[in-house]
């Protein structure tokens, strides 16, 4: 698999169908030219304190900004979705034991 993409940046913004979504960026300001420009509202982004994957920028927003209402709603999906998709990932190891046990009578 590869490596998976940094962000510096991310929050929410409320599309102009009116659905909101979790975003994520490098770049804080020319992100929020690009969504003004899609028409986007209500965009709350956020400089992350270090670069961080989809998962663990979604789990700090949750712990720090405590979104409320869609914009809570969209982090909670969209963390629940990249949760799963890091468990299904993950390697399970299991295995049947061939040793034998000597019996000491």
């Amino acid at each position: 698999m590869a490596a998976e993409k940094l962000f510096t940046v991310a929050g929410t913004a409320t599309n102009a169908d009116g659905t909101v979504k979790a975003r994520f960026a490098n770049d804080l300001v020319a992100r929020i030219k690009i969504l003004n420009k899609a028409g986007c509202t209500d965009i709350n982004l956020v400089e992350l304190p270090r670069a961080m994957t989809k998962l663990e920028a979604l789990q700090y927003i949750q712990e720090t900004q405590t979104p409320t209402g869609d914009a809570g709603y969209a982090v909670a999906n969209k963390l629940a979705e990249k949760t799963k998709i890091a468990k299904r990932d993950q390697v399970k190891i299991a295995g049947k034991s061939t040793a034998k046990v000597a019996d000491e009578a």
